[in-house]
């Protein structure tokens, strides 16, 4: 069954929503954006969250060092890189590490066999913009990705169009942010729905 990870949580109710909802995963948003947290919020939250869900940590373009110190620090399962991050820097981590390659065209999947991380995040390509746009991509072009590693998806997904990216697409993890907002801040309803459609 395809796995579900929420990115984005930023509230104590947010905490509260996947804890009764019991995603597979959540994701903490560390780089510059909307979503943004620092290392001592997302402590506190992960303090409340149920022990099932794994954590991840959204990075771009940070210093070894700096992911190091707030995987730490915030207990997080996994890595997700989501900048122009070499294949040497991703090597460097006990945790899980993710990576997220912006699809454009075909040519965008020739980086992925240059890295040997444990997920590739396949997102949408938005000119100056690194995720959490809302956009989607043309599924065709990734559509029956094989590889030994997770597949995760991500880019726009929604209530209305989340079954037919599992269909077509067939990834591991299906990575949801906009897609469960209401005015910026993360809402039960969309959440509850998205669970529905994907477990059934």
């Amino acid at each position: 069954m395809t796995k579900i990870k929420f990115c984005g949580l930023k509230r104590k109710e947010d905490i509260l929503y996947v804890n009764k909802l019991k995603p597979d995963y959540v994701g903490f948003v560390f780089a510059k954006s909307k979503r943004q947290i620092d290392k001592y919020q997302a402590r506190k939250l992960i303090a409340n969250l149920d022990e099932s869900i794994k954590k991840i940590g959204v990075f771009l373009n940070h210093k070894v060092e700096e992911v190091k110190e707030i995987a730490k620090f915030a207990k997080l399962d996994i890595l997700q890189f989501h900048g122009d991050e070499e294949p040497g820097f991703c090597d460097g981590f006990e945790q899980t590490v993710w990576k997220a390659f912006r699809i454009k065209d075909k040519n965008s999947l020739k980086k992925l066999d240059r890295y040997m991380v444990d997920g590739f995040l396949l997102d949408t390509y938005v000119k100056d913009s690194y995720g959490g746009t809302g956009k989607r991509f043309n599924w065709d072009i990734v559509s029956g990705t094989n590889d030994d590693r997770e597949v995760i998806l991500a880019g726009g997904i929604t209530c209305e169009n989340i079954k037919k990216a599992i269909e077509e697409v067939k990834p591991n993890v299906i990575d949801v942010s906009s897609g469960i907002e209401v005015d910026g801040l993360k809402d039960f309803e969309k959440m509850k729905k998205i669970i529905e459609i994907v477990r059934g």
